[in-house]
């Protein structure tokens, strides 16, 4: 499912307009950025909490050119699946 299929899900089972659904579905995915933005954490009880993870700089190579290069520090998302959800599929 992507974003325009989730909108219109939300659309057909609320019996909301098009216009009304991407707005909520905008404003709920909006708020986790921010919240991850701000290295806030998400948990959505059932399914899974949504938590920002520090990567360190590290020598990386290009798999093209074999060149060593200097990754930078980061900071990546990462999703943990909750034990409901897990279950849920793996029956």
């Amino acid at each position: 499912m992507n974003k325009s299929e989730l909108i219109e899900a939300l659309s057909l089972e609320k019996d909301l307009t098009h216009k009304r659904a991407e707005h909520i579905v905008n404003l709920i995915f909006n708020s986790m950025t921010e919240e991850l933005s701000n290295d806030g954490r998400i948990e959505i009880r059932g399914f899974g909490s949504f938590v920002v993870k520090e990567y360190k700089a590290y020598t990386g190579r290009n798999p093209k050119t074999g060149e060593t290069i200097q990754v930078k520090d980061k900071k990546l998302p990462f999703f943990k699946v909750g034990k409901e959800l897990r279950e849920r599929v793996d029956n």
